[in-house]
């Protein structure tokens, strides 16, 4: 049984939370991206050995633009990165490598999530990590977030289940934020069968926590995630805001392709959603890639894991032709930021491109909503 609506939350006292807090949109001013660098090789089975290459290709491009904060798992991995941003002309005083160990690098899930206090300040809102229920090994990923607050020197809460019955299990891929109240996220993620984080939450349960931690009083509830997720629909695959009134959506045209019917499910609710919404939802498509495969494994290729940084917009490529399809439609959206283009074809055979290994540190501010 769950509790009356805010009574767990009315009671707990935080230290840290604000009333009117908020998520910010990933356009708004950072401060730093955190990463992690790449380490564990069954993570990448046989396609290990250019990946840290392309880590170092995200750290020159974003380098330029804010401060990158890069996890280590140990000595020798600070080193081996250090030697792989050098050969790529990174100015490691606009780099901070930092020794804390990781099961994974996909800090979008394990790292936490940043809030903006209504005065500007900013802190970091952890949720329980537990592998996406699916691996055994994540007991020092659990802990990312506490490592993460005391590197940033910002403060941090817990997330709680909204029925009192401990953490609330979340990851960053599953929240798409348009910094104004809004979010997105699926069912597939939270409330199907396949797999569950939270036992007995629903649909209102996690509306409430939303509101809770994120300040997101309307969510919109897409259907599935995209063929071969491993996180079960993280709605960064699928759909995400570009500004407060758009939503760029992952769409596969052909009826032959497993992501056709749910591409067009989701336009439906989309399209159902925009009809009753304050000033109404502007929906543009994306394209998908040829299915990308692996030793017979489709991979989660989507040009919606894309990363929105200071000034630049990171895209995931696939040596495909709806690549620069994808890439002028975005650089449309974004007309104030350069697009660059990351191949990914070797990155995403460790089930996550651009967005899933990255985690944005929002600029202190009292508000920098825009483009």
């Amino acid at each position: 049984m769950t509790s009356p609506a805010g009574s767990v939350y009315a009671r707990r006292d935080d230290g840290v939370h604000f009333p009117g807090q908020r998520m910010p949109a990933e356009w708004e001013a950072h401060d730093a991206t955190w990463i992690g660098w790449p380490h564990h090789r069954p993570d990448w089975p046989g396609k290990f050995e250019p990946i840290p290459w392309v880590y170092a290709e995200i750290v020159r491009v974003l380098h330029r633009h804010a401060r990158v904060e890069v996890l280590c798992d140990d000595d020798e991995v600070a080193d081996e990165a250090r030697k792989a941003l050098l050969a790529h002309d990174v100015n490691l005083e606009r780099v901070r490598l930092h020794v804390v160990g990781t099961d994974r690098v996909w800090l979008r899930d394990s790292a936490p999530t940043a809030v903006m206090a209504p005065n500007g300040t900013v802190h970091w809102v952890s949720w329980r990590f537990n592998a996406w229920a699916k691996y055994e090994n994540f007991s020092r990923d659990e802990l990312i977030g506490m490592s993460i607050g005391d590197l940033s020197g910002l403060e941090r809460e817990e997330a709680q289940r909204p029925d009192g019955a401990g953490r609330l299990v979340l990851e960053g891929g599953g929240i798409e934020s348009n910094g104004a109240g809004a979010l997105l996220v699926t069912e597939e993620w939270l409330l199907s069968d396949v797999q569950v984080r939270n036992a007995g939450l629903g649909r209102a349960d996690y509306e409430r926590a939303f509101d809770h931690y994120l300040g997101a009083t309307q969510t919109i509830w897409l259907g599935q995630g995209c063929v071969g997720d491993d996180t079960h629909g993280h709605v960064d695959d699928i759909a995400r805001f570009t500004d407060e009134r758009t939503i760029v959506l992952a769409v596969e045209d052909d009826p032959t392709d497993e992501n056709h019917e749910r591409s067009m499910d989701n336009r439906q609710r989309l399209d159902l959603a925009a009809k009753s919404w304050p000033g109404g939802l502007r929906i543009v498509t994306l394209p998908y890639p040829r299915p990308v495969m692996m030793q017979g494994e489709r991979l989660p290729a989507s040009y919606a894991n894309f990363y929105i940084a200071n000034g630049v917009v990171l895209v995931p490529t696939f040596n495909d032709p709806s690549d620069r399809v994808a890439l002028n439609t975005l650089t449309e959206l974004f007309p104030t930021r350069e697009v660059v283009g990351i191949h990914a074809v070797d990155l995403v055979w460790g089930m996550g491109t651009l967005h899933c290994l990255t985690q944005q540190q929002p600029a202190m501010a009292i508000d920098y909503r825009g483009t």
